[in-house]
């Protein structure tokens, strides 16, 4: 008798280890929007403050490197100028988006944000149109452009769209802000990219639970870019007596998580001008037709895509998707 409880407490101990070894390190990032500690899982895997990156104060007057351990964080790289907004007209002041941001090249390298139950509210309209300065230069980074700066031609492209943050006032007007733009191809930007753009919305805002209790995930976490290298650009245009390139490639890296289970998928866009004719008439199905997985748009971008899950999980997560866990 003796020896059967111990073989079935052993073999209990064995199982939650076991599953332990599949939490991510930061189990405490159950998807609210309370500010996160940020806690480095692993010395050669999540973001560290001491990686030659530039940090500047949020609205709230927080240094931006304090924010570095969340979720949604790609990992960042020398150059970079880390730049968190803060909704400052919420209570808790949640961290609306972020920008790893490239001086030299007045073009974010990534901007990262979050759908949750307080973040994909819509409770404002957009950012009247007739508001000037239109695309104010972000307060927080004068390497920003400066406020409306001419893109040569091309539309101002939202990174962080403004139907991504309609919670509140602050939030929306902050996507307008030069770090969050890109220069697009007007038709791209108007039609094309708005069918990835409502895709991502449509899942963000079921991270809040129906009428019978149910909700698609607990958190959503997005990352958005242009490509920037030398190669993978469409040449530049000039800004503020600088050049700035116009990305060939734009991209989406989406990571969910519900009952502290995660999944990945990504998305890679040529920027060109589609005719309509070749456009898959299901906005799903284009949309779909451009995945790949998160492993591979690390390879195709060069940059780290949610290095702050454990590696054991990042690379679990990362290595493929499964398109039916991305229907809502």
């Amino acid at each position: 008798m003796r020896s059967d409880v111990f073989g079935r407490l052993q073999t209990a101990l064995l199982a939650l280890l076991f599953a332990l070894a599949f939490f991510p390190s930061c189990g405490d990032d159950d998807g609210t929007q309370d500010e996160e500690r940020a806690t480095l899982h692993d010395d050669n895997n999540a973001n560290v403050a001491t990686c030659g990156a530039t940090y500047v104060n949020t609205e709230a007057g927080k240094g931006s490197q304090q924010f570095i351990g969340r979720m949604e964080m790609p990992r960042l790289v020398p150059g970079d100028i880390f730049i968190v907004h803060q909704t400052t007209d919420i209570t808790s002041r949640p961290v609306n988006f972020s920008v790893a941001y490239n001086a030299e090249k007045l073009h974010s390298r990534w901007v990262a944000f979050r759908f949750d139950a307080t973040m994909n509210q819509k409770n404002v309209a957009r950012k009247d149109y007739d508001i000037r300065p239109k695309y104010p230069r972000d307060p927080l980074c004068s390497a920003t452009p400066t406020s409306d700066a001419s893109f040569g031609g091309h539309d101002h492209g939202h990174l962080c769209a403004s139907a991504d943050r309609l919670c509140s006032r602050v939030s929306n007007d902050q996507t307008f802000y030069m770090s969050n733009m890109s220069p697009q191809i007007g038709s791209f930007n108007q039609q094309y990219w708005t069918k990835y753009e409502q895709f991502v919305q449509t899942l963000g805002r079921a991270c809040t639970a129906d009428k019978n209790g149910y909700r698609w995930a607990d958190t959503l976490y997005v990352v958005k870019g242009g490509t920037i290298d030398d190669g993978q650009t469409l040449g530049t245009v000039s800004v503020d007596k600088k050049r700035m390139p116009v990305p060939k490639y734009y991209f989406i890296a989406l990571l969910k998580v519900k009952n502290q289970v995660y999944s990945s998928i990504a998305f890679w866009v040529e920027h060109s001008e589609y005719d309509s004719g070749k456009v898959l008439k299901n906005d799903r199905d284009e949309v779909m037709a451009h995945a790949i997985s998160v492993d591979e748009l690390e390879r195709r971008t060069g940059i780290d895509f949610f290095c702050n899950l454990s590696g054991t999980l990042e690379h679990k997560v990362e290595s493929t998707y499964m398109s039916a866990a991305w229907e809502n």
